[in-house]
């Protein structure tokens, strides 16, 4: 404990070297750094969010670096997640309960004590230094992830103009790898400054899965690493948004009640003072039902990759014997852990939606297939907003309308 205020000065600024990566491995392990943020819940801790393997957890050191010194290791202190779906590789949070440094900008995880024994090291900055409680967004969604040359440009497209009608204002999506035709779209929302997009190379370091059943689909790490994307997308909208919504690409959570999130958020909380978790429910779409009045079968999409949502008027009626895999809207800064379908660690409770006022409008391949179009249900809430003019004006301006 004496040397608890030890620093040391580097000679050679250069030897510091920092990974502006999303995923950043920690040098003589198996494990990944993502990103580190400070924690103003707990007494402004660093939390630095990572990917670990299981087994082979060890003790590790938190450094912590400015501008012309390191302070030695402290005691990082290791939380798994909860959910890990059975692969090898969980997600954790890694805290760091002391900071030597009070104006460190940046942070890494390392087996030794001390940095010279880790040249090699890289460091990660320290976001969220600051917190506020205004914010420059109401709306945010969390998308995770995009792999396998995901190329849907229709449902996309429709999905983005459909959340920008219902109040969103911002969308971040963790990109692994995707369809040109698809880039040309992210390209586009970006330089709008609708979309923020993150790399995630993690086919760069572990063999993902393409499911969440492991012995199904297996691999080193659940579905791309969701659970971590997630995660990081909570603390790095913190202090960007007011509500987050934490959804699939394919999935809409739709407001059936109200013109809007905002509107609808507004009831909620008058309703449900204090809660910061919304939980709503799955409802799928089967893209292989169509509208046989063919409204919105529209001609200049034809040749666009993807589904037509508008078509999918359809809906498979709920079975209370079978579980609902529901998303979630919350206020980030009362959540600690995510899960995909739950909150895992929160400050706050968490409370379910009626369907009737909120619902997941999910056009995906049919779960009840054996139902017939008459034991279906009609669901037209898709028809209540103004899209084809806006859809196509996205796909003229990436080249793929004439």
């Amino acid at each position: 404990e004496s040397n608890l205020n030890f620093v040391f000065f580097l000679s050679h600024l250069h030897r510091l070297l920092l990974s502006e990566q999303t995923i950043t491995p920690i040098i003589n392990t198996k494990h990944l750094m993502i990103s580190a943020y400070k924690d103003h819940r707990l007494s402004g801790r660093t939390r630095i969010i990572g990917i670990m393997r299981r087994d082979e957890l060890q003790s590790l050191y938190c450094i912590f670096c400015c501008q012309h010194s390191c302070s030695l290791g402290y005691t990082a202190y290791t939380y798994m997640h909860s959910d890990h779906f059975g692969y090898p590789f969980v997600t954790t949070d890694v805290l760091c309960k002391y900071q030597p440094l009070r104006n460190a900008t940046h942070v890494t995880i390392s087996t030794h004590a001390s940095i010279t024994e880790n040249q090699d090291q890289r460091f990660i900055p320290i976001r969220n230094k600051e917190s506020t409680a205004m914010f420059p967004y109401n709306f945010t969604i969390c998308i995770s992830n995009l792999f396998g040359d995901y190329n849907n440009v229709l449902q996309f497209v429709q999905t983005m103009e459909m959340y920008k009608l219902l109040g969103v204002q911002r969308v971040v999506i963790y990109n692994t790898s995707c369809g040109p035709e698809l880039e040309r779209v992210l390209l586009h929302y970006k330089h709008e400054g609708t979309l923020e997009i993150v790399q995630w190379p993690i086919d760069h370091f572990l063999k993902p899965s393409a499911g969440w059943n492991f012995p199904e689909h297996p691999g080193d790490l659940h579905y791309y690493g969701q659970l971590a994307t997630l995660n990081e997308c909570i603390y790095r909208n913190m202090y960007q948004t007011k509500y987050l919504l934490l959804n699939d690409l394919d999935e809409i959570i739709m407001p059936y009640k109200h013109a809007n999130l905002q509107q609808m958020m507004e009831k909620l909380e008058q309703e449900n003072p204090g809660v910061g978790v919304f939980v709503v429910m799955n409802h799928v779409f089967p893209k292989t039902q169509f509208d046989d009045s063919g409204r919105f079968k529209v001609p200049q999409w034809q040749n666009i990759p993807g589904i037509n949502i508008l078509e999918h008027i359809y809906r498979e009626p709920s079975r209370d014997s079978v579980y609902n895999p529901t998303k979630l809207l919350i206020n980030p800064r009362e959540v600690e852990q995510t899960s995909v379908h739950s909150v895992l660690k929160a400050w706050t409770s968490a409370v379910t939606v009626d369907p009737e006022v909120c619902r997941i409008v999910h056009v995906r391949g049919p779960l009840q297939g054996s139902l017939t179009k008459e034991q279906l249900l009609v669901d037209k809430r898709l028809w209540d907003f103004e899209l084809i003019a806006k859809v196509d004006k996205v796909l003229q301006n990436v080249g793929l309308l004439i």
